[in-house]
């Protein structure tokens, strides 16, 4: 029987020895590990090219990191992007960051949207992983109390209140017409365009809304038309926006047309079609660089359409620095485990990226955030201007 006992236990001995063996092995054993980093974005659905733009981004990114070598903790570092579609639905959203945490994943970049980044940045809190959102503005999203959440964009109290300023001051309109989707990120830059036309002394004549999947605005915009406004107002994104431009021209509206970056994509005149005139749609990207930062954007710009076969939509910039940026805090600290890392991930000061000048603040924003006002002509986005 004494026998029969010490034959289990060293049985049992080997299984644990097999088992911690394995567990090493997945975790990365010997000179080498794999660091996995989660991307969320809608690759499907009516946006799914602006998720698909993002995607494309950390995807070069983790290409590059993997040419140049690096060693964090005294081994070889292979990065991989495991990379989840949340088709800009809150719900599924929320099911991608739960399907990353379970993957164990060593950080994340995303969500391209407001409305699934907020919900989703509770479940990487609680399970202590790093979020870099590339494109989010809603101020909520890293206004929560959050230690994980970070962000690479001016937000939208900065966005819509420029724009709203700008439609009165530099437009010289007058009175303004506001239409929103409902989502988190519509409504948010809406209310505070709304914000930005009231302080410069514009009267707003009209506010409506419609949701991210509508396709006819004719009740909306016949409505508005009857108040004749100088200026409309969107708040949603490029997929919603061009089919409103379309009808827009049908009813005969000729206010100017604006919005936040959400319109301001390469893909927008395509969807609005012989609806987009020069100097019509004026809108702003939350980002931009100045003349000392234009070299390095270019050849970004060249480099992935020469990958990808299409120009970056708008955020790809973003969710590239994204990537490099935690590849970095994870060199700093010597380690990829998200406790350590991300202390050094948010004092993050001075990095140089192809979108700037990175540092964070205490709620994890971008310090000096750039804003590029643009407006279309010939079909092209065509720049304004870079503030801050």
């Amino acid at each position: 029987m004494q026998m029969k006992i010490k034959l289990a236990l060293v049985a049992a001995a080997a299984l644990a020895l097999v088992a911690c063996g394995d567990k090493e092995e997945a975790a990365g054993g010997g000179d080498t590990m794999v660091v996995k980093i989660g991307h969320v974005g809608p690759t499907s659905g009516a946006i799914a090219h602006l998720g698909k733009d993002n995607e494309n981004g950390g995807r070069m990114a983790i290409e590059e990191l993997n040419a140049a070598g690096m060693t964090i903790g005294g081994k070889k570092v292979t990065f991989e992007l495991l990379a989840e579609d949340d088709a800009a639905d809150p719900k599924q959203g929320t099911a991608a960051a739960q399907k990353l945490v379970d993957a164990k994943v060593n950080g994340v970049i995303g969500h391209l949207n407001s409305g699934t980044t907020i919900p989703a940045s509770s479940i990487y809190h609680d399970a202590r992983l790093p979020q870099i959102s590339p494109s989010a503005t809603n101020p909520k999203y890293t206004r929560q109390g959050f230690d994980t959440t970070f962000r690479l964009v001016a937000d939208d109290t900065q966005l819509g209140g420029t724009l709203g300023r700008y439609a009165i001051e530099t437009l010289k309109g007058k009175t303004v017409a506001v239409i929103d989707d409902r989502t988190a990120y519509g409504q948010g830059v809406a209310d505070e365009f709304e914000k930005g036309v009231t302080s410069a002394g514009g009267t707003l004549v009209a506010r409506e809304f419609t949701n991210d999947k509508a396709t006819d605005f004719n009740a909306i915009l016949t409505s508005i038309k009857g108040k004749n406004p100088d200026v409309v107002f969107f708040g949603g994104m490029d997929a919603v926006a061009g089919p409103m431009l379309k009808q827009m021209k049908a009813l005969g509206i000729n206010a100017k047309f604006m919005g936040g970056d959400g319109i301001c994509t390469a893909g927008l005149p395509a969807l609005a079609g012989d609806g987009l005139a020069d100097d019509m749609v004026y809108c702003a990207e939350a980002g931009g660089v100045d003349e000392a930062g234009k070299a390095a954007m270019d050849k970004f710009r060249e480099d992935f359409k020469a990958k990808y076969g299409a120009e970056v939509q708008v955020y790809a910039p973003y969710v590239y620095d994204a990537v490099k940026l935690m590849a970095d805090a994870m060199k700093r600290a010597d380690s990829v485990d998200p406790a350590k890392y991300l202390p050094e991930l948010a004092k993050t000061s001075g990095y140089q990226g192809v979108t700037g000048n990175i540092s964070f603040d205490e709620k994890g924003d971008i310090k000096n955030g750039a804003l590029t006002l643009m407006t279309y002509r010939g079909g092209q986005r065509s720049t304004l201007a870079v503030i801050r």
